[in-house]
């Protein structure tokens, strides 16, 4: 039974300090929306027996069908922390009262989907970091780390699947601590290896309880202090104290009573104290003896329903672990103390979050985390919605209250402050929140929340900010750690689904964080993706949900080439018109490397001042400042990296043709001679051109050709190549693992 209602929700959302805002990162299979269920089945959202095996946020089909997550998942819990569950002497010192919100998202672990990890942890200020006990710290963990700790979040670590530990593997208490040290020292290798300096130190520690130890599938974990608890008065000695005593060089003399620091390994208190108590009740429970259980049962003051007691198995044992530790517990408790609420978490996320200055109206909104200073909202994500076609925009909250109909402005990826493109003055249809599989509709959602928004899903491409404010500037973009690299070409089978691949293509564009969606100069549809699973589960969107299962023909994985000259034309090249009464003498040139990164970047565009463009081509470059001051054009694309120049000396009429001139060098650079691929890095060069006196006999028709097959020849003759693609590859890592990587 659902134990919260939508106004309790909203009336806590309130209170930012009792908020918190977690994902749930780790590599591909170690057991994150296991473990969620568990947090889920505590705020009563689905029955405690099935937590484990619901995944409640696996909401796809293909998800459930594969067994990984694919989509992140947001979803909203409420928690009335009684005494027992939580002492007052340990509740976070800033919190208001006893009810806590933690707005949770559950991530994919695949490479593949990293761009939805990043996506999740833009919107979250804390990450619990889950690992598997037996395959440890693994590619995928360090990478999604390096990316929560880049956005500055504060992680919290779990160790996870122990029951394989107990009953697949059988290990013996000493080679399991072993292993959960090894794993804990890996884990803050990679914290203090990518960690921001200005957050102090970030590293977990058992003893410190921000490292717990679970098993998702039985629904149970403990920490440190929960064990410390249970044996704080029986030695008469303070929690913290017994927390310390729990982990590393601590032995306990049972026949002498005394504390050492060196012993046998059967006396180190975590496997004396805290494994061994737990394997005897995976013996007892696993071998049915029943007598024994029950003794054990009431010497830890469990009471069990009847019901329950006469379970076997692996039943029995997953619903008396489950009364004894329950698994939201440890987690709620580590999550609450150790993670930082959004009040916390704004005075050290704004400077990395806010383009702008960092003492406006807004960003003072954002560190004071203020519900009444001006909206500044960061969309993270697109959600696909009921509706065919339609989304929600996923996002978070930084100051501000945002609530329906309020006129606000969207501003995409690419809008630059005081500049009017990519900018839209709409307002808000409906503000809901995210309940995993459904919505939950809500009249204003305050500043520290995550929310879903309708009605603003024209206006996003994938992501972008929104804000009340007029002068307020664009939150940062996220920088994904993958590139889409792989690339298909679709088309329809049946020609008359075009129209409807077109409107597909758009929608999956929104529905993906990564995926990008581009028409080749041939007319094919590219869809290009981070790796093959990506592409895979990107397409088979494409064709079943945004275009109604119409079937789609798609090419094998492709690449495109550049044309390119490696040396300057020797002799001129001279070409006719048909009329036989134009003549046009060219010759062409290598642009060179630097130039053309330079165009590609943006530096040297067709709109810079000829005077200043011309002045860097001769000091820069060597160009002549007369002829670097007469280029007529960049192509293909008005902005690509070819240039046509005029070198000539005093011809009539040059303007004239200058037009036809341009059509016929576009028309090049887009089909070039070798292979009909884009050109990059040829300067044309008019040298001369003799015209007929009459108007009338230099027209288009007579121009373009010529100047094209002029450009062609000049081409041929200057040394052509063809340019690939190469893969560019940053490899960060620590000094003792270089070898390695040669």
């Amino acid at each position: 039974m659902v134990n919260f209602t939508i106004p309790q929700l909203r009336a806590i959302m309130d209170k930012p300090k009792n908020i918190r805002n977690m994902s749930v990162i780790a590599h591909v299979d170690h057991g994150k929306s296991t473990l969620t269920d568990s947090l889920v089945a505590a705020a009563g959202i689905i029955a405690m027996a099935s937590a484990g095996d619901t995944r409640l946020t696996d909401t796809r089909q293909d998800e459930i069908d594969r067994g990984i997550t694919i989509k992140s998942t947001g979803i909203s819990l409420f928690y009335d922390l009684s005494p027992e569950d939580l002492a007052d002497e340990n509740m976070p010192k800033d919190s208001d009262g006893r009810e806590f919100l933690i707005n949770l998202i559950d991530s994919p672990g695949h490479v593949d989907f990293s761009a939805e990890v990043t996506a999740a942890l833009r919107i979250t200020d804390g990450a619990l970091v889950v690992v598997d006990c037996i395959d440890g710290v693994s590619v995928q963990t360090e990478t999604v780390l390096r990316q929560a700790l880049t956005e500055r979040i504060k992680p919290v670590l779990t160790i996870n699947k122990l029951d394989r530990g107990f009953l697949e593997l059988q290990l013996d208490p000493e080679s399991m601590y072993t292993q959960f040290v090894k794993h804990v020292e890996n884990v803050n290798v990679i914290i203090s290896t990518y960690k921001d300096e200005s957050m102090g130190d970030l590293q977990v520690y058992p003893e410190k309880g921000t490292v717990s130890f679970s098993a998702g599938l039985h629904g149970w974990a403990f920490t440190l202090p929960i064990f410390a608890r249970m044996y704080a008065k029986k030695f008469g000695v303070s929690e913290a104290k017994m927390t310390e005593r729990l982990w590393g060089e601590n032995y306990f003399v049972a026949s002498e009573k005394k504390w050492k620091s060196t012993g046998d390994q059967s006396e180190r208190a975590f496997n004396m104290f805290v494994l061994d108590p737990i394997s005897k009740i995976f013996q007892a429970a696993m071998n049915d003896q029943s007598e024994k259980l029950q003794k054990m049962l009431n010497a830890l003051n469990i009471k069990m329903k009847k019901d329950d007691l006469e379970l076997t198995g692996k039943t029995l044992l997953k619903r008396t672990m489950q009364n004894w530790l329950p698994a939201h517990k440890a987690l709620l408790e580590m999550m609450i103390c150790h993670l930082p609420s959004p009040a916390t978490a704004g005075k050290y996320r704004v400077d990395l979050l806010y383009t702008g200055p960092l003492d406006d109206v807004c960003a003072t909104g954002i560190r004071a985390c203020d519900p009444n200073a001006p909206l500044m909202l960061y969309v993270s994500k697109m959600v696909p919605s009921v509706d065919k076609g339609r989304f929600i925009a996923f996002g978070r909250v930084f100051a501000g209250t945002v609530s329906a109909g309020v006129k606000v402005r969207i501003m995409g990826p690419n809008y630059i402050a005081g500049k009017k493109e990519d900018l839209y003055i709409k307002s808000i249809q409906r503000v809901v929140l995210m309940m995993g599989r459904k919505q939950e509709p809500v009249e204003s959602v305050p500043v520290g929340n995550t929310c879903g928004l309708i009605g603003v899903d024209q206006f996003l491409v994938k992501t972008g900010t929104i804000s009340s404010d007029d002068d307020a500037y664009p939150m940062k973009d996220m920088k994904f750690s993958v590139s889409p690299v792989v690339r298909c070409a679709v088309e329809p089978k049946n020609p008359q689904d075009l129209p409807k691949l077109v409107e597909g293509l758009k929608r999956l564009a929104k529905s993906d964080p990564m995926v990008v969606i581009c028409i080749e100069e041939s007319g094919e549809h590219i869809v290009a993706g981070a790796g093959e699973l990506h592409m895979e589960i990107c397409l088979k969107d494409l064709q079943d949900d945004f275009m109604n299962g119409a079937p789609l023909k798609i090419s094998e994985p492709v690449v495109s080439y550049r044309e390119t000259v490696i040396e300057t034309t020797a002799e001129e090249c001279m070409s006719k018109s048909p009329n036989k009464h134009n003549r046009l003498y060219f010759k062409a040139f290598p642009l060179g490397d630097e130039l053309t990164n330079k165009i590609d970047a943006g530096e040297i565009t067709p709109r810079d001042d000829v005077k200043i463009r011309g002045r860097i081509l001769a000091d820069e470059f060597g160009w002549d400042v007369d002829v670097a001051r007469k280029i007529w054009a960049f192509g293909p694309d008005i902005v690509g990296p070819n240039l046509i120049v005029d070198e000539t000396k005093a011809v009539q009429y040059l303007s004239e043709i200058k037009d036809s001139c341009v059509a016929g060098f576009n028309w090049v650079t887009k089909e070039g001679v070798i292979c009909e691929e884009n050109l990059r890095g040829i300067g044309f060069a008019i040298l001369d051109v003799t015209m007929h006196a009459d108007a009338i006999h230099r027209g288009g028709g007579q121009i373009i050709p010529t100047a094209r097959r002029v450009m062609y020849a000049a081409e041929m003759i200057s040394g052509p190549r063809l340019m690939e693609p190469v893969f560019l590859v940053e490899i960060q890592c620590p000094e003792q693992a270089m070898g390695g990587i040669y």
